[in-house]
């Protein structure tokens, strides 16, 4: 082999030997250094043991000391506490001896007490027997007074007691009669003339014009064709007016008119209605029907709703709610004893108005209460119970206030009148309903409340004969005078008023005016 190839392989061996014996070296280098760090490591740990076991000790100690005085202190505390324990007993100890001391001392006195009450007991028992022989010797000194009595009078003591009850009796009657013809003159003199000027005043300032409706509608017709025309081919086109609106109609010998005959004037608007306008238009079968019914409907609704805004602005009430203002609508088609019932509701608000404003109370509130006073007439006919409930329903669905609803309640003495506006609307309402012209009767109505009133006053003791005068506005009684006399008649009037005003319904007032008619009658001969 060449030299240098020699060489080149020496080179190569010295390298890796000196790798070698480089490797090891470094192996035996970091060994000694792993040793020291973990001799230092070993020495690190054994002082941090050390020093945590000192500190460790250190901390017993000092709880050892907080666990020492702790204890201290709750035993100072404890013993102090028995002191207070011991002492408090000590002091209840002594309040109890006190106790049984004035216990003691009480059950002495009572027995003193019960000693003192037995000898009252038995100087009362003494007392009573003794009282017991004077009631006695009373007794028998009042009976032989009474015989005494009786001798000398010649009455018995039943006949006396009768007679001087009888004495009585008239005296007090005389005296109740003049105490009550006393306070009615005083009353008449103070109230009378204020309340004839206020409610003349309120109705000279308020002047409505009524319109006398009945439950009939006569419309007019060009010519007796058209009543052959209405009724249609086998009656179809009046059987089509009638089912629509709910009204009859009565076609008879009335030349060019036909009447509407209905208890619901608001159907019996419509039905009038729609009959003018097929007579313009002159086209009349069962559809053209229908369609003029609609527009009709349309109509009265709106003319319910202009006349229920006419009543608010009238008055001056507003603020109402819009189904209340269509309610009063409604009464401008309502009539009662032939009066309006819009008409007469304005009539009233005025009235109440008027009213407030001379006592001073709340003018707007009596207009309010006056205008739906009669609220309920819009559908007494479509619910049940009386207009005063049906009012009162409505009022308190629509949200008014307790004092309108009182007032409604109590416009026709359903209900007791509790305050100043309820009394003006009464006031108001009779007013309004009792005015001639107001109101119609009819006959029999008429006739009957006549005899009512004669058969009422003739009920009682010692009438001899009565008459109802002015259309029922006066009963004038004729008494007995042997029965009746001038006090009683006085009482007398007073009942037979109580008994009309409890068995009859009436507008207005009726004068209960009685006579008692003495006659003496002799012949000179």
């Amino acid at each position: 082999m060449p030299d240098s190839v020699w060489f080149y392989i020496i080179g190569i061996i010295i390298l890796l030997i000196m790798t070698i014996i480089a490797f090891f070296l470094g192996i035996t280098y970091r060994k000694r250094v792993a040793e020291r760090e973990i001799q230092s490591a070993e020495e690190k740990a054994k002082k941090i043991i050390n020093d945590s076991i000192k500190a460790a000790e250190g901390k017993k100690r000092e709880a050892l000391l907080e666990a020492k005085e702790e204890i201290h202190k709750n035993r100072s505390e404890y013993e102090q506490e028995v002191k207070e324990r011991r002492a408090e007993m000590q002091k209840q100890e002594r309040r109890m001896q006190q106790k049984e001391e004035s216990l003691q001392q009480k059950e002495t006195t009572l027995d003193k007490k019960t000693d003192a009450l037995e000898k009252k007991n038995e100087q009362l028992t003494v007392k009573l027997s003794e009282l017991d022989k004077t009631r006695d010797e009373i007794n028998d000194i009042k009976r032989s007074h009474l015989e005494t009595l009786e001798k000398i009078s010649g009455y018995t003591v039943e006949e006396a007691k009768n007679y001087l009850i009888k004495n009585l009796e008239s005296e007090v009657t005389h005296e109740a009669a003049m105490k009550i013809k006393d306070i009615e003159t005083r009353y008449r003199d103070e109230a009378d003339e204020k309340a004839r000027e206020l409610i003349s005043l309120a109705i000279q300032r308020c002047a409505s014009d009524h319109v006398v409706e009945a439950t009939v509608s006569v419309v007019p017709l060009p010519n007796d064709d058209m009543k052959g025309r209405i009724i249609g081919r086998e009656g179809r086109n009046i059987r089509a007016i009638e089912t629509l609106t709910g009204v009859d109609l009565i076609i008879d010998d009335t030349p060019e008119a036909i009447t509407l005959s209905g208890f619901d004037p608001v159907r019996r608007e419509i039905a009038r209605i729609t009959l003018e306008k097929l007579i313009l238009d002159g086209r009349i079968h069962p559809a053209r029907i229908e369609e003029m019914v609609e527009k009709a409907k349309r109509e009265v609704d709106a003319a319910i709703k202009a006349e229920g805004e006419r009543a608010t602005f009238e008055t001056g009430v507003h603020g109402l709610n819009p189904e209340i203002v269509k309610l009063l609508g409604r009464m401008r088609y309502r009539t009662s004893y032939g009066q309006n019932v819009l008409n007469h509701s304005i009539e009233v608000a005025h009235i109440a108005g008027l009213l407030a404003s001379e006592l001073g109370v709340d003018v707007m509130l009596a207009k309010r209460a006056g205008l739906l006073h009669d609220i309920g007439k819009s559908i007494d006919h479509e619910v049940e119970g009386s207009h005063v409930t049906i009012g009162v329903d409505i009022a308190r669905k629509f949200k008014e206030s307790e004092a309108v609803i009182h007032a409604i309640h109590a416009h026709h003495g359903d209900v007791e009148a509790k305050t100043v506006v309820a009394c003006i609307v009464q006031a108001s309402d009779t007013i309004s309903a009792a005015r001639p012209g107001a109101r119609r009767e009819n006959i029999e109505s008429y006739v009957k409340r006549l005899e009512k009133l004669e058969t009422i006053s003739k009920t009682f003791k010692g009438v001899d004969s009565s008459y109802a005068i002015q259309a029922g506005r006066e009963i004038r009684i004729i008494v007995k005078p042997e029965e009746i006399s001038e006090d009683e008649m006085i009482i007398l009037a007073r009942n037979i008023a109580n008994k009309i005003e409890s068995d009859m319904e009436y507008p207005g007032q009726i004068k209960v005016n009685l006579i008692r008619e003495t006659k003496a009658v002799e012949y000179a001969r």
